[in-house]
């Protein structure tokens, strides 16, 4: 019998050919001594075939990775279709030669994302070939599948592993295990149990599969290479929490993940979560976390009346919205400011890859602010609802003013279906008790789109009250065309009519300038 968790990989012996091929890549790094680590795969979970991964340092012996079974979310006419695809990740220093094997026989086109990193892979046969010299987090796309891809995460080598026989530590080595399995030591003022009125969406609503671990403050959970823990990681009303190590906690259906309520100094690091949730805290940090979800309202990372969060170097791939942060819902409450977002990689299947707003308090109007999303890349948006599109998306209701925004360094590649960029202050019925109050003072800075499916972008108040102001797009490049005021264009339109973003009423103060003015020639 099989525990019901992500599959690992049999793995198929490679060309002869490529063992000694030259690999292709376009990285470059300071020499570093070459070192590779490879997690063993539990042995209670059953294998899957659908790619054989080897790597190696150059010149020594190829090991075999395990490849675990991710679901991911297609929707397909009115419901969601979770799919089977691959997730596979070791550590590893200096440089890594990477052979991945297709079970579909050969390979006729081949990529591997981030386009930006700019990783072209030699293809020979039913195997395609890269070098790595530093970490990446990567999706490889076989003949166009992308619901049957890898996602391929590679890490830095362990360092300060904590010592299992801390009291401190909750200690999870390779292998599965159920999160309620463990027993803490309550604090003495033990926070009450969640109730649903407290849960903010559906998702965490369920007490999931495998039971969940309440963790007390000052305590470190250490998921060991090689484990897979199931059911949900809690932090409520506790300080001083580190969630670290090379494990995973496995998709075990709604509820599962990791969720951060009412406390602080919080520290999540380098696993894997379906959901990593965030409400009414301070002084968290989120980084190199993978995070893939395929439930409805499977949002990847909410930051809700939370201050002082920073999300770093992570991958999402979820199944509605990957990051968001809002105003008051579920039992949270008040402003939301100092939010940090980098160097992160986002798809949403469904919904935004980045949303700002909607929720709120009505009676007791907040400010979200102080808000930061620099070097991102944007691999897809998949989003039919014309309410709810938009990659970089702040839509103000609930009587919240949103302000002292900045996109920085944003890469958008072709996704399937919806916007470029969403502004409105709006009153979504469904959602909110009231229209925002405005949005104000923000700027996309070197914002490039490179395809050929987005629909018109909108930017719109709500009334003469309620209005979006100074709002400035510098060095904005789609499809190779930079966007600006000073551009040649026919001198009856608007500079917004050349991005494809309508621009609606009760919207003052918008720019399209470049770092570099023109020059006049004659």
């Amino acid at each position: 019998m099989t525990t019901p968790c992500p599959h690992a990989a049999s793995v198929a012996p490679l060309l002869a050919l490529l063992l000694g091929a030259a690999l292709a890549t376009t990285e470059t790094r300071a020499a570093a001594p070459n070192q590779v680590v490879v997690y063993p795969a539990p042995r209670e979970c059953a294998l899957n075939t659908d790619f054989a991964i080897r790597v190696r340092v150059p010149g020594g012996e190829w090991q075999a990775v395990p490849t675990y079974v991710v679901k991911v979310d297609a929707v397909i006419g009115t419901e969601h279709s979770p799919r089977n695809s691959s997730l596979a990740s070791f550590d590893f220093a200096g440089a890594v030669e990477v052979a991945i094997t297709s079970a579909r026989g050969a390979i006729q086109s081949a990529r591997v994302r981030p386009l930006s990193h700019g990783i072209v892979p030699r293809v020979a046969g039913d195997t395609l070939t890269f070098t790595l010299t530093q970490p990446r987090n990567l999706s490889i796309e076989v003949n166009g599948e992308i619901f049957q891809n890898l996602q391929l995460f590679t890490n830095p080598l362990e360092e300060n592993r904590p010592d299992p026989s801390d009291p401190r530590v909750i200690y999870f080595g390779p292998g599965v295990h159920d999160a309620g399995s463990r027993t803490t030591a309550a604090p003495a003022e033990a926070p009450q149990p969640e109730t649903a009125e407290r849960l903010p969406n559906p998702t965490y609503r369920a007490v999931p599969a495998g039971g969940v671990l309440r963790v007390p403050s000052h305590t470190t959970v250490y998921l060991a290479g090689g484990a897979v823990v199931r059911g949900r990681i809690l932090c409520d009303g506790v300080e001083d929490i580190r969630i670290v190590g090379r494990g995973m906690i496995e998709q075990s259906g709604r509820g599962s993940g990791i969720r951060i309520a009412h406390s602080r100094h919080v520290e999540v690091r380098d696993i894997f979560t379906p959901q990593c949730f965030t409400g009414g805290s301070e002084h968290v940090t989120i980084s190199g976390v993978r995070c893939i979800s395929y439930v409805g309202n499977g949002d990847g990372m909410n930051v809700i009346s939370s201050s002082d969060v920073l999300i770093d170097g992570v991958f999402n791939r979820n199944s509605d919205d990957c990051i968001t942060v809002y105003g008051s819902r579920g039992g949270f409450h008040g402003d939301a400011r100092r939010i940090t977002v980098r160097n992160a990689t986002l798809w949403a299947d469904v919904a935004h890859p980045i949303l700002v707003g909607t929720h709120g308090s009505t009676p007791h109007p907040e400010v979200l602010e102080q808000l930061r999303f620099t070097n991102l890349d944007i691999l897809d948006h998949h989003e039919p609802q014309l309410d709810y599109q938009g990659c970089l998306a702040l839509n103000a209701g609930d009587s919240n003013l949103i302000r002292d925004v900045l996109f920085e360094d944003v890469r958008v590649e072709d996704f399937r279906r919806g916007q470029l960029v969403n502004l409105r202050v709006f009153f979504n019925e469904k959602y909110c008790t009231s229209p925002g109050r405005g949005i104000e003072d923000v700027t996309f800075r070197r914002v490039t789109y490179t395809g050929a499916h987005a629909e018109t972008s909108i930017v719109a108040g709500y009334e003469a009250a309620r209005p979006i102001r100074n709002v400035v797009f510098e060095d904005l490049v789609i499809n190779g065309v930079a966007i600006a005021d000073d551009m040649a264009k026919p001198r009856w339109y608007k500079t917004a009519d050349l991005a494809r973003i309508f621009v609606g009423e009760h919207v003052a103060g918008l720019v399209f300038r470049r770092s570099t003015p023109l020059v006049a020639t004659r």
